[in-house]
């Protein structure tokens, strides 16, 4: 039977999905102490150590820490202040992202810290640092032999490709590069965990995952993974016991990218972080794909689709989905992930289970694809997965299934003669703040976009100038209005493509008023009782505001007559006609914010 291990939903369901408590990680892992930019001085934390995989039980989140994305254009010092409802201090950013390691204070609760900061509107997003586990089973060595490969045609894939010159990223719980079936294949990684450069695997899965990606063929020994003459790099991104948090996941991500990785496989579920897809994001941008596993809960998993990891669930030598596999709107495609005949630590080989390899043997399939065709873009492959997936269940995509079962024969053919060809621009919207409010002090700005391909950047502008650029999924920004006079001001978007495509969003217009105070009437000629000229009297009225009056106008019973755009006013009110008795004349004030004062008197003739 396979373990049904867990699987993170996004970090706003985590009280109602995942509150089994906190794990061990108030202090960092030394790894993470050397991602942080502006802070290094944490002590190695004990792993987290509670429910093994077989119980199917989230173990949690890391104590007194979050992960938070500042919106982009937000100061230093808005940050600290938008951080002050939790009590909370940044210990510094994952250095490829502008992601903070919060640290909240002892003994406070992580979930509603998370909601508080959220209310902020300040950030992108927030959320727990998750602890996860890998989505695989035991081995099972009375197996023998490999039905995967020729079942989703790999044989057919390798007369056009077999994996050469492309290095797929494993980030797990490292590899063993001894393996006779892996040690040609190994090019240098770095482990997270411990912030050095020993990857030797401290579990297992971290071996079996490589192996059903790129073991090497055609060496006479042992079996060949989809991607057998592909170079593995391993990255060890867990705990002894397998467990792995969010951010030291991300930190690999970036890590694998800058060190020229064109695939990355991640057999943890992960597609429903934030700061993960953040990381695949990175990756996209230098051209590269991130995999990941949908995990073995077997139930519906409450994680949004999205565009910078593709997720893989399982299925058996019959194309069965497997009973175990999660299911849900972020399923991509499928592949197999039952008996998976693999490479074990140690030297020898055995069958594994899991939608911890259904990913990177579809990471792999990406790997062929890249070595066909080294000019593909990340959304290519995407798209040529998914399109030349063999469909399964019901007609279309399905949630159980995503697009199908690969096709990689199918997949690398297309690949091998698609010609990019992207000359659609990105659409782009505002959708707050909307045209006609009245804003002040920091500002959230909210998008919608959308791309052919995919966004890659959005850039804020004020009055047509950039005030800010975003190269991160989900695109937002934090406006300081202060930086600008009180009034009417014109806001724009423009979002970018990889292939260079701009759109530009419709002008949205918005008054900014951050004077909260009236101006003064500092003189008005006329007083309550006085008696007025018989003929033509004089009236005249003066003010003065902290930042600039607007609008100065006179109203004699009820009817404005006289209006000035200064800080005085006069006027020569014709009284010859005037009815005898009392009238009623108000001088009325506006500043350049919309603050108002008025005075009114009531005269006699």
């Amino acid at each position: 039977m396979p373990h049904h291990c867990p699987f993170p939903v996004r970090s706003t369901d985590a009280r109602r999905s995942y509150r089994t408590g906190t794990v061990p990680g108030f202090t960092l892992t030394l790894a993470l102490v050397a991602a942080l930019s502006g802070y290094a001085s944490l002590s190695d934390a004990a792993p987290p150590a509670q429910a093994p995989a077989s119980s199917g039980k989230a173990i949690g989140w890391a104590k007194g820490r979050l992960l938070v994305a500042p919106r982009a254009g937000l100061s230093d010092k808005e940050f600290d202040k938008a951080l002050k409802p939790a009590n909370a201090k940044s210990k510094g950013k994952l250095r490829r992202g502008n992601i903070h390691v919060i640290e909240l204070p002892p003994g406070m609760d992580e979930v509603a810290a998370m909601q508080a900061l959220q209310k902020s509107g300040r950030f992108k997003f927030v959320e727990l640092d998750m602890a996860v586990a890998p989505s695989a089973t035991v081995n099972d060595p009375s197996y023998t032999k490999s039905w995967a490969p020729p079942k989703i045609q790999a044989p057919t894939a390798w007369d056009t490709a077999t994996g050469a010159g492309v290095t797929i990223a494993i980030l797990d719980t490292g590899v063993d590069s001894s393996h006779p079936d892996l040690a040609a294949s190994i090019v240098p990684g770095w482990n997270f965990y411990d912030n050095n450069a020993d990857t030797a695997d401290v579990h297992g899965h971290g071996t079996a995952v490589a192996g059903s990606a790129a073991m090497i063929g055609n060496n006479g020994t042992g079996s060949a993974g989809v991607a057998w003459a592909s170079k593995i790099m391993p990255v060890r991104i867990s705990a002894p016991d397998g467990y792995a948090y969010f951010s030291t996941i991300a930190q690999g991500v970036y890590w694998a990218a800058d060190q020229g990785a064109r695939v990355a496989n991640i057999s943890f579920g992960v597609s429903g972080s934030s700061t993960v897809q953040s990381a695949a994001q990175y990756m996209r941008n230098k051209g590269g794909v991130v995999m990941a596993s949908a995990g073995n809960t077997g139930v519906l998993e409450n994680v949004a689709a999205n565009d910078m990891i593709l997720t893989v669930a399982a299925t058996d030598s019959n194309d069965a989905r497997a009973s175990w596999s999660s299911y849900g709107a972020y399923v991509d495609v499928t592949a197999p992930g039952v008996s998976i005949y693999s490479t074990n630590r140690g030297g020898g080989y055995g069958n594994w289970s899991g939608t911890s390899f259904s990913s990177p043997i579809t990471a792999a399939a990406a790997a062929l694809m890249f070595s066909a065709n080294a000019k593909l873009a990340p959304a290519d492959v995407d798209a040529i997965l998914k399109s030349t997936a063999l469909d399964l269940g019901t007609a279309g995509y399905d949630q159980y299934h995503g697009y199908g079962r690969i096709d990689v024969a199918r997949a690398v053919s297309v690949a091998k003669g698609y010609a990019t060809s992207d000359t659609q621009a990105p659409t782009v919207g505002l959708t707050s703040p909307t045209g006609g409010s009245r804003v002040s002090g920091v500002v959230p700005v909210d998008l919608s976009y959308a791309d052919n391909v995919g966004v890659t950047r959005v850039e804020f502008h004020v009055d047509g100038v950039k005030i800010a650029t975003d190269d991160a999924s989900p695109f937002a920004f934090a406006w300081d209005t202060v930086a600008h006079p009180d009034g009417t001001h014109t806001l724009t978007a423009k979002a970018y493509d990889a292939a260079g495509n701009m759109g530009t969003s419709a002008v949205v217009s918005v008054t900014v008023a951050n004077d909260a105070t009236a101006p003064v009437i500092s003189s008005f000629n006329l007083s309550d009782g006085m008696r007025i000229s018989p003929s033509k009297q004089s009236v005249s009225a003066a003010a003065t505001d902290d930042v600039k009056v607007a609008r100065i106008s006179l109203t004699i019973d009820g009817k404005e007559v006289a209006v000035a755009y200064g800080s005085s006013i006069s006027y020569n009110w014709n009284t010859r006609k005037l009815a005898p008795g009392a009238h009623t004349v108000t001088v009325r004030v506006t500043d350049t914010a919309g603050n108002t004062t008025s005075k009114t008197v009531t005269v006699y003739k």
